[in-house]
């Protein structure tokens, strides 16, 4: 979910980098990460429940070498990804979200969310997560279509990701994986953000 890379951008354009994000919901933040996340985002890591919907499996890194990864990425932050936290407005951190894959010329990049904290599960806040993200990405960001792949028996995310307004776009089979490659286009955000909230649905959430 957290692919660190050292790599130089493809394009010029400037992207995320250290940008001091603070974005506030109902009961969700999204902040910068820090050295006090990593703890709990090793636990989430060596989680086998939390691998296998990440499409993977549990790393076997040592804490002390998770801990370095972790340092060193905060010191040098991925050019063409931007890693949050997410806290409870009470200031439990229970997840992360990232954008990766920044393409400004094309104007997309893709999403990724984890409620790492089992306790936060099913009640709604990885959808407003997800909402708080978007609402990040197009109105901070010159970005037209934001895009997710889940796994396509992952059925309780699927409906979560639709009530933030992705639709269904193809089958992805990659790394002996099938999963769905979802959308959502910046007038579409405009147009859901446009509508009442008492007319918006809610389905089960992440």
């Amino acid at each position: 979910m957290f692919p660190w890379s050292r790599r130089e951008p493809i394009e010029p354009e400037p992207t995320p980098g250290r940008s001091n994000v603070h974005v506030l919901g109902e009961r969700v933040l999204l902040r910068e990460k820090s050295p006090a996340d990593i703890a709990n985002d090793y636990r989430w890591r060596t989680d086998a429940e939390l691998a296998k919907l990440d499409a993977g499996s549990p790393i076997r890194m040592s804490y002390g070498a998770f801990e370095r990864n972790s340092i060193d990425e905060l010191n040098y932050p991925a050019p063409r990804s931007k890693r949050l936290s997410v806290d409870t407005i009470d200031g439990a951190h229970i997840g992360n979200v990232m954008f990766y894959d920044i393409d400004m010329r094309t104007r997309q990049a893709e999403l990724g969310i984890m409620i790492g904290d089992k306790d936060y599960w099913s009640r709604g806040y990885g959808t407003e997560t997800v909402d708080l993200l978007l609402d990040h990405m197009f109105g901070e960001y010159d970005f037209d279509r934001v895009y997710l792949h889940t796994l396509s028996w992952n059925r309780r995310a699927r409906r979560s990701f639709s009530k933030s307004g992705f639709r269904d776009v193809k089958a992805v089979r990659k790394g002996g994986y099938d999963f769905i490659l979802m959308e959502i286009w910046r007038d579409d955000w405009e147009r859901l953000r446009a509508e009442p909230a008492d007319l918006i649905g809610r389905a089960p959430n992440l």
